[in-house]
């Protein structure tokens, strides 16, 4: 036998080949011969998660000190990401719900028969296992995630965290909140660290290890659960099954529709990151960075 541990080929074409060479086998005794050594119908498995940066460890340990540290002096902790971008319209949803029918639903997924595309940014308040959802209708983009941490600011800050002075913020190294963007780095300056007086200490998870971010598998696949088998078709049922998202532990969850439209492609100069208050932290400091507000920032 070769060393080969894989075949992609039917019994028949087997039996096919086993003919060529003058042996007749039935199709059930090619089965039993398989399973006799080890082979089995099996798909691709996600394992290999590719070569890992060497300070993976050391971050997760940073991370796991700031927030012992911040839920120990009382100061806000907010996971911050994307979920996945969801056609809006008559399209199937993956997932079974118990039904006497199934929904109908297109047979095709073309973006030209959707309402939209619902782009998701979820806001995790860990010390009070609550969720806002902003649901935006364009762009992912760094300056729609700053736009909806303001407006948590705005309404969340202050009721939960009457003296807070510091905000940490854990982020994936990609998408909207990227570790190397300069547009959401400026923005968290302006719109959050000067508007609110707040020191803002952002920590990204390494490449590679986005799962491991709080709101991945506490808010997003609670709201994947909650709407599976059933079709978005307008935007009012994504915001209402966002809504209706709970847990056995006591999650809230709560939606809300952006109708501002973004657009892709913001720059920032290399100018104006030089008048950024940001110190880059001695430990990781590609991933781990404070905004501070300036002095003479107008905040409440």
């Amino acid at each position: 036998m070769s060393t080969r541990k894989w075949l992609n080929a039917r019994l028949r074409d087997i039996q096919a080949k086993l003919a060529d060479l003058g042996h007749a086998v039935s199709l059930p005794v090619i089965g039993r011969l398989l399973k006799a050594h080890d082979y089995r119908l099996q798909s691709n498995h996600k394992d290999a998660e590719g070569a890992s940066p060497p300070e993976r460890d050391r971050q997760f340990a940073y991370i796991q000190e700031q927030r012992q540290a911040y839920t120990q002096a009382g100061q806000p902790i907010l996971s911050i990401d994307t979920k996945k971008k969801e056609l809006v319209g008559n399209f199937k949803n993956a997932g079974q719900i118990w039904c006497d029918q199934p929904e109908i639903v297109n047979t095709h997924d073309f973006p030209g028969d959707a309402e939209g595309r619902a782009v998701p940014y979820g806001i995790y308040d860990l010390q009070h296992n609550q969720a806002d959802v902003y649901v935006g209708q364009a762009a992912d983009t760094p300056e729609f995630a700053v736009d909806n941490l303001a407006s948590w600011c705005r309404t969340e800050l202050r009721p939960r965290f009457p003296n807070a002075t510091q905000l940490l913020l854990l982020a994936d190294g990609g998408g909207a909140n990227a570790s190397r963007s300069r547009v959401f780095k400026r923005d968290l300056q302006v719109k959050i660290a000067d508007t609110f007086g707040l020191s803002v200490t952002v920590c990204h998870y390494p490449p590679g290890a986005s799962k491991w971010n709080p709101i991945e598998h506490r808010l997003f696949s609670e709201i994947s659960k909650t709407w599976r088998g059933c079709p978005l078709r307008s935007f009012e049922a994504v915001l209402h099954y966002i809504d209706d998202t709970t847990t056995q532990t006591g999650l809230t969850v709560h939606a809300h529709l952006i109708t501002q439209l973004y657009q892709t492609g913001g720059t920032v100069a290399k100018q104006v990151m030089y008048t950024l208050n940001i110190h880059f932290h001695d430990v990781c400091p590609q991933w781990n960075y404070t905004i501070a507000p300036h002095p003479q920032a107008p905040f409440p």
